[in-house]
């Protein structure tokens, strides 16, 4: 294994790894970055240190291949630094994008949206009883309660939300629309629909009614209020692109990027489709479970919910000892424990899959990359099922030094607890390197042809 030790380099300010705030989002920061964002993004602050640390200046491109909700890509443009992100998850791209357009006027956003509530405000005085639904299909993928069935939006809020949505799509005009959906997105998700965010995301309690209108008025009032105060950077290049990150080739110019900062999921057994998926169902992002399936086959192989016959991401790691290891001693406990449920008998596979697609990525991103590109992933341990230690930062470390990067170090984040443990878990910053020198031997981890 390489010999590196971690260091305790990030962020200065802040010296209990173990403190939450550590992965908060700072008050003065919350500028754009509010507008829509995963519960454990990880900060603008973290951001800010890596492109500081890196050298980042004007002129230069960073990329962040698992954008998520943007924040690198925001952050960037917020330092007047050209960006560019990758984004499988269809909401979360509409979301990067939109985050990063800071072309709409803001007194004529705000009138647009106060129009566009007193016409919903009269549909609703003149349907009555008359509730709108989601399409059968639909319904089917919100995430309901596991015991009282409790959908992630109850029926009258639901109806609310739709006649406010078709209202946004019939008088917006512009690029204004596509604000005013974002904001209707994160109303969703902050306090209409019957959602708690943790670790996971889960159904609460239902909420018989919800100001769905008032609460999207008001996050439509503070983008208005951020976008007036950051229009100085409107024309810094941003731009998020709807692909797999595992497919990089397709949407990225060569030799174009300068520096990565990103988060790629952790190999945790979380479904990240779950997160998003009230605000893509409404939005109309995913209508169906074939839909579901299609964006589940763009992602990272993560959790055994995404895992499919067809998949062969893990060829890229046939070879690596330590992955093959952990996947063995997984599979062997399950055994040992007798658990044969499905997603207990997939999990070995899952962590070659996830591994192995990583091992792709990189090997693809080395075309995008200029001669001393600088690479920052955010990554965490787990041993959150069967108790089998995965360190994942050290094994990315191990496949990127295959593929010919040079590891300069792992930075300790934070320590974070895990749920299931009570553990503290480390999350790291792997730094790597892009001398722009091919390896003269062949990856070392493959059963791909040499």
């Amino acid at each position: 294994m390489i010999a590196l030790k971690a260091t305790e380099s990030v962020p200065a300010p802040i010296q209990d790894r173990c403190s939450p705030e550590i992965n908060q989002m700072r008050a003065g920061d919350r500028a754009v970055h509010d507008w829509y964002r995963f519960v454990l993004s990880y900060p603008p602050h973290l951001v800010q240190h890596y492109l500081e640390k890196f050298g980042i200046e004007p002129g230069q491109q960073v990329l962040d291949p698992f954008c998520g909700t943007g924040t690198t890509v925001v952050e960037c443009k917020k330092q007047g630094i050209a960006s560019v992100g990758v984004e499988a998850n269809p909401m979360a791209q509409f979301a990067g994008a939109v985050k990063v357009d800071w072309t709409p006027d803001s007194a004529a956003l705000v009138a647009a949206a106060q129009q566009i509530a007193a016409e919903s405000d009269r549909v609703l005085a003149t349907e009555g009883d008359q509730w709108r639904e989601l399409a059968p299909d639909s319904d089917r993928i919100l995430l309901k309660h596991a015991k009282d069935k409790t959908s992630s939006i109850s029926p009258l809020p639901l109806h609310k939300t739709l006649v406010l949505l078709e209202q946004i799509r019939r008088q917006a005009t512009g690029g204004a629309g596509r604000h005013l959906e974002l904001a209707l997105a994160k109303a969703l998700v902050s306090g209409v629909g019957n959602l708690h965010f943790g670790p996971e995301v889960g159904v609460t309690k239902a909420k018989p009614d919800a100001p769905v209108i008032a609460a999207w008025l008001q996050q439509v009032e503070q983008m208005a209020q951020d976008l007036h105060h950051v229009r100085s950077h409107e024309s810094i290049p941003a731009k998020v692109h709807h692909a797999d990150a595992r497919q990089i080739l397709q949407v990225l110019d060569p030799h174009s990027i300068d520096a990565v900062i990103t988060s790629p999921p952790y190999p945790n057994e979380k479904d990240y489709t779950r997160t998003t998926r009230l605000e893509s169902v409404v939005l109309g992002f995913i209508e169906n479970k074939q839909q579901l399936r299609g964006f589940k086959e763009g992602l990272v192989r993560s959790n055994t919910r995404n895992v499919f016959k067809a998949d062969t991401d893990d060829v890229w790691v046939a070879n690596h000892p330590e992955i093959q290891r952990i996947a063995t001693d997984i599979e062997t406990r399950r055994i040992e424990l007798g658990k044969t449920s499905g997603f207990e008998r997939l999990y070995h596979r899952a962590v070659k899959l996830y591994f192995g697609g990583m091992a792709k990525h990189l090997a693809d991103l080395r075309h995008c990359l200029r001669p001393g590109a600088q690479l920052g992933y955010v990554v965490g341990d787990q041993k959150s099922y069967l108790q089998v230690m995965i360190r994942t930062g050290q094994l990315l470390a191990e496949i990127a030094e295959g593929l010919g990067y040079e590891v300069i170090q792992i930075d300790l984040f934070r320590t974070r607890l895990a749920t299931a443990l009570r553990e503290q878990m480390r999350e790291e910053v792997v730094i790597l390197k892009w001398s722009g020198q091919w390896p003269q031997h062949p990856y070392p981890f493959s059963h791909l042809p040499r």
